[in-house]
């Protein structure tokens, strides 16, 4: 038994900088030493309301200075976080936190369709930004006079977070975290890009997502600061980044895409060394774009919430290669898994697998999901891919959007980069139609880059016809002003498929 590792590990830090800016969010600033104060306030505040090592607690809070109070204290007390979206209506809420056991919930103050969904938990229900009737207030466990209060000494791998995935393969499953491994996976990022106490780190998504917590905790963790944006818009992120001299970020590809046109205009910011694109693939064209327009290093990560990174592309040091995802990074193995159950060779597509050090601790109490989700001991994603040669990684797409059209397996990715690269057209995304021939054809959903400016169909689709087999040509093309997509910004194919299947949305 020991101490929490992140907590030891964050104390550290705090002991070496006390005076140090740790955390920024808005216009609210923490020196490691206030935040380490209100930590363990906060911790021993949830010890002696009766949150005991090992229990469950709900979390739905915006990005805010609570949140990372949260993430530090927990660590401290053993407790494990069941984050979700502020925006989860109560029926989903009340379904995954009967999955994941949870038993205490923190809030915002202004969810009452959440207060709602935890009324009937056993244990307490905490409020946050302000009052709610019959509830406690989690500042006031932070202003309790504890300080003989110990910390309980913890087993090294105490789980830490249960995560719950998008849901893109179907009902969102609970994903097992220990501190270890949140740690170990934040030492990989901090080996990988170098990163250190000089750092400022900006982390621009929300915090019940796994990408945000990593990016939180790991200037934390390093003795940097962290700067937390409470709401991304393409402005903000650039006027943050700047403002507060941001070195490294995470950024998913749609803010990316996003920021783009606007350093058409202003600069980069000045002090950012090192951004890594995460969460969906890029197109070749559009890391060019950044590649043109920034002079940081420029990564593209290729991961899942269950194993983290395990692939990274320098684009400054492998032009030639932007197309793909990279290669794997250090101790973690890549492979590429075919129907028939064995490995394939460089150049055939299938099922990626990896194999890490980084892994989850299996689906929360789904141990038949979690067997299902390993192959000797390599994690399925349920990703299509291929490696080449050099042992690049190329991302074709979800095994589950592949269109089969006339027997001939269609990877949508491919139709997408070429129908991306079109003037005119900010996103593309390709779906199965069903065909009373050939079972299958290819449908092309696309949003234009100006609404003012309508795109010619026509052209389009010689455009595609000069880079794509038949199988792969769209025989119906959809026009949409943007596409959905999920808190993460990756496009979501069963809300768009769903869109599609209401009157109007004809070819």
């Amino acid at each position: 038994m020991s101490a929490s590792p992140i907590h030891a590990r964050f104390r550290q830090a705090a002991g070496r900088s006390p005076g140090k800016t740790a955390v920024i969010i808005g216009d609210v600033t923490r020196s490691y030493a206030a935040l380490a104060c209100e930590v363990d306030a906060l911790a021993r505040g949830l010890l002696a309301a009766g949150v005991q090592p090992g229990d469950h607690v709900g979390v739905l809070l915006p990005n805010c200075l609570e949140f990372v109070h949260l993430l530090l204290a927990a660590a401290g007390v053993g407790a494990v976080l069941v984050p979700m979206p502020l925006s989860s209506t109560a029926g989903a809420i009340r379904k995954a936190f009967h999955t994941a056991r949870v038993r205490h919930a923190v809030c915002w103050h202004a969810t009452p369709e959440a207060q709602a969904a935890v009324q009937e938990l056993p244990g307490l229900r905490l409020a946050v930004g302000g009052p709610v009737p019959g509830w406690q207030s989690l500042g006031d466990l932070c202003a309790r006079d504890l300080p003989d209060l110990a910390l309980p000494d913890l087993p090294p791998r105490a789980p830490y977070l249960i995560l719950l995935t998008s849901g893109s393969t179907g009902a969102p499953k609970p994903i097992q975290l220990s501190q270890e491994t949140k740690l170990a996976r934040a030492r990989s990022a901090i080996a990988l890009y170098g990163l250190g106490e000089d750092d400022v780190v900006l982390a621009a998504t929300p915090m019940h997502h796994s990408l945000a917590q990593r990016l939180t905790l790991i200037p934390l963790l390093t003795g940097g600061t962290s700067v937390i944006l409470d709401r991304y818009t393409p402005t903000a992120w650039l006027d943050t980044a700047e403002r507060h001299g941001v070195s490294f970020t995470m950024a998913v590809s749609s803010q990316l895409k996003q920021i783009i046109p606007l350093l058409d205009t202003r600069p980069a910011p000045s002090r950012l060394r090192c951004l890594v694109s995460s969460s969906a693939t890029l197109a070749p064209e559009t890391k060019a774009a950044l590649f043109a327009r920034t002079a940081c290093a420029f990564h593209e990560i290729y991961g899942a919430s269950e194993v983290a990174s395990t692939t990274d592309l320098s684009v400054r040091a492998h032009p030639d290669k932007m197309q793909s995802v990279g290669t794997p990074i250090q101790d973690v193995e890549v492979a590429i898994l075919g129907q028939d159950g064995q490995l394939q060779p460089p150049g055939q597509p299938g099922e990626i697998i990896c194999r890490t050090p980084l892994a989850f601790d299996g689906y929360f109490g789904q141990p038949e999901a979690t067997a299902a989700a390993l192959w000797q001991g390599y994690f399925r994603t349920g990703d299509l891919g291929a490696l080449d040669a050099d042992g690049f990684l190329y991302f074709l797409g979800r095994i589950k959007d592949i269109v089969i059209v006339g027997g001939i397996n269609v990877y949508p990715r491919d139709i997408e980069e070429v129908a991306e690269a079109f003037p005119g057209v900010a996103e593309a995304a390709a779906i199965a139609v069903d065909d009373p021939q050939l079972g299958e054809t290819v449908g092309l959903v696309i949003a234009p880059a100006d609404a003012g400016q309508p795109i010619n169909q026509r052209n389009l689709l010689r455009h595609c016809a000069s880079q794509l087999n038949d199988a792969q040509m769209p025989r119906h093309i959809f026009l949409m002003d943007r596409l959905p997509r999920n808190e993460m910004g990756k496009i979501d194919k069963p809300a768009l498929r769903h869109q599609l299947s209401r009157p109007g949305h004809d070819s």
